[in-house]
């Protein structure tokens, strides 16, 4: 077939120039085109070759259960803390015994602690209290109060 179609084409473009009619006009060139091929495909009566897939019956889906959280310790009151303030020992600082290297750098140095029996500020409030220029231990208790001044930070020891 394919020869068939060369030599058509072959003639088509060797023969002489009489592509023009007889008054000088130029005729189409002729068109090839190749027999097309029919192919029909037809499926033999009987079963289907495969068996239809099965209708799902999976479970809804559900996420998986997610692991339970730890529980995380409710954050206590503070073992070391810093700056001028009152403390409520038991909600701002944890009971037990403090120290600190001193007074903070300051044109007179010097660190003032007291504790008190309640935030009244009165002098009569005052359990104990001092001044110190250089390292010092203080113990409180749960329901006092600790009041300092002008001292470095302060890290419970015990």
């Amino acid at each position: 077939m394919t020869a068939f179609v060369a030599l058509i084409v072959g003639v088509a473009i060797g023969s002489p120039d009489d592509t023009g009619d007889k008054a000088g006009r130029e005729r189409p060139a002729p068109t090839v085109t190749a027999p097309s091929r029919a192919v029909e495909t037809t499926r033999a009566p009987g079963p289907p070759t495969t068996a239809p897939a099965p209708p799902r019956t999976t479970a809804p889906s559900t996420p998986p259960p997610s692991p339970k959280p730890t529980p995380t310790a409710k954050p206590g009151p503070a073992t070391s803390f810093e700056g001028d303030g009152q403390y409520l020992v038991g909600e701002d600082i944890a009971a037990g015994t403090y120290k600190t290297a001193g007074a903070a750098d300051s044109l007179i140095p010097n660190c003032y602690w007291a504790r008190h029996k309640d935030a009244s500020g009165e002098f009569s409030s005052i359990i104990a209290n001092g001044n110190v220029q250089g390292q010092t231990r203080v113990t409180v208790r749960k329901g006092e109060y600790l009041e300092v001044k002008g001292c470095l930070p302060w890290k419970k020891a015990g």
